[in-house]
């Protein structure tokens, strides 16, 4: 187990970097103050990590009307520069990776392990960026394809779009900033990053190197505080060309209405399942299951959610998945030896107990988990959940997995497809047939085959159909995202 020294020595790595941050957001290439702050403690133990600054509308208003200059600085910078400055931001997460990994976990819901892993992967997202910036460019078009379009010749340019704004979730703090400051900021843009109130030190620390790396001041500005003071303000303003979200449904929907007329890059979550087939090798398949069912404790989008097996391997499926997950080690995120963390807050803890309190009280049984223990959650697996409970047809985002039998493949994917989201499936077939069918019946922006749900390549499109969202992510596709296509035709004077 973690003892209280192992506890204090990551204080101790982090604290300095903490305390070069704390109190102070990212405004004009400033590091600035605010009599209002919000208070940042471990979701785990409640303990006070720092604090930032609570800003408002004003706030906004002053970093958009830095940023609208700065979009002009950014576009100016060539492209060889922009891909300097993202390759020695990555090399510096690189470098300091373990006080990265800790703040992550510190701040947020995951472990120790699994948040190097998100470490490793945002130096990886930002190398692609600083890679992308060199090659991003359109196909010329072809005016002799028309008749009368003779003697014309053209390019077309990604222009980029402008002033771009950035929201944040706190399940993945850093590799998500990556994802959209990043790919904007290598197309040319200037950014204004709202991190999520509860993991904001990992996007603050991530600022400072790009400060240090020479990005020009306003090209990037975070502003810290929560989404209901500062969301209308920095997605409604004219000023603003993108808007880029990752969160739930219900408040993408708002920023869509807010927002108006603009280009929207909106990942809204998922529901996601992955069938297993009388076929597959089980014991692959069991494996992958368990880690992309209770992964950051199900707090992903991309979570197995909702795990379909053929009716003749359900018996022998749900025994080694049901030991499989009984293994886990649920406890202190900083011990190593930890496989899931922590709920995020007392509130969501209490949301997702009573989902299944709700599911079993209609039928459902448990087959493992269940339990709670302060901002603990056993990671939980159900069958007999009713297809009309919020459990089948909703984002859960907690360790929870439901358990549904089928008869044939028509079948498995009249399941799959039955709910309102459309961001990933999995489906576990040795079968070549099968797996060519599925991929194309399933309603999913990706289909796994011999994977779960729960994968995610940085440089792959990444979003749904659906309730799931509009446009993708993916470093490249997001820098189509944050640009504008302009053609410019020179035609033979007459």
């Amino acid at each position: 187990m973690t003892t209280a020294g192992t506890v204090l020595d990551a204080r101790a790595l982090v604290s300095e970097w903490i305390r070069d941050v704390d109190g102070t957001m990212f405004l004009a290439g400033r590091w600035s103050e605010s009599d209002r702050t919000l208070a940042v403690r471990d979701p785990e133990s409640g303990d006070l990590i720092g604090c930032t600054p609570a800003a408002d509308g004003a706030a906004v208003l002053a970093a958009l009307a830095v940023a609208d200059d700065a979009r002009r600085t950014s576009r100016a910078l060539p492209s060889h520069e922009r891909s300097r400055i993202l390759d020695e931001v990555s090399r510096g997460v690189e470098e300091d990776a373990e006080v990265f990994a800790t703040v992550i976990a510190l701040e947020g819901i995951k472990t120790i392990r699994e948040a190097r892993a998100e470490v490793t992967r945002c130096a990886f997202t930002l190398r692609l960026c600083a890679e992308e910036a060199l090659r991003f460019t359109c196909e010329p078009p072809a005016f002799g394809q028309y008749p009368g379009s003779e003697g014309r010749i053209g390019v077309t340019t990604l222009e980029p779009a402008g002033v771009v704004s950035a929201i944040t979730p706190f399940n993945d703090p850093l590799n998500l900033v990556a994802h959209k400051v990043g790919p904007a900021l290598a197309a040319g843009n200037a950014v204004i990053l709202k991190p999520h109130e509860q993991t904001p030190f990992s996007a603050l620390l991530l600022a400072r190197l790009f400060e240090r790396a020479g990005l020009p001041p306003g090209v990037l500005q975070v502003l810290t505080g929560r989404g209901s003071d500062l969301g209308d303000s920095l997605v409604a303003d004219a000023r603003v060309r993108v808007v880029s979200f990752t969160g739930g449904w219900s408040t993408g929907r708002r920023i869509a209405h807010a927002a108006g007329v603009k280009k929207l890059c909106l990942e809204l979550g998922g529901n996601c399942p992955t069938i297993v087939m009388a076929d597959a090798d089980l014991e692959v398949a069991v494996s992958a299951i368990a880690s992309g069912a209770y992964w950051a404790a199900g707090q992903n989008c991309l979570h197995v959610q909702r795990l379909l097996v053929q009716r003749t391997v359900l018996e022998s499926v749900l025994q080694r998945l049901t030991a499989a997950v009984s293994s886990l080690q649920v406890g202190a995120k900083l011990d190593d030896t930890t496989d899931m963390g922590c709920i995020v807050s007392t509130a969501s803890g209490n949301r997702v107990e009573s989902c299944i309190r709700d599911a079993v009280a209609q039928g459902a049984q448990v087959l493992t988990g269940a339990g709670r223990n302060g901002p603990w959650i056993a990671p939980t697996l159900l069958e007999n959940v009713p297809l009309e409970h919020s459990l089948w047809r909703d984002e859960v985002f907690g360790p929870v997995t439901v358990v549904e039998p089928f008869d044939d493949l028509n079948d498995a994917i009249r399941l799959a497809n039955g709910v309102d989201y459309g961001l990933q499936a999995g489906i576990f077939t040795d079968s070549l047939d099968t797996a060519l069918t599925a991929s194309q019946a399933l309603d999913a922006g990706t289909v796994l085959v011999n994977d779960t749900s729960d994968y995610r390549l940085d440089s792959m499109p990444f979003g749904g159909s659906k309730k799931s969202g509009i446009g993708r992510e993916g470093v490249r596709w997001a820098m189509t995202e944050f640009s504008e296509p302009k053609v410019v035709c020179f035609s033979r004077a007459r």
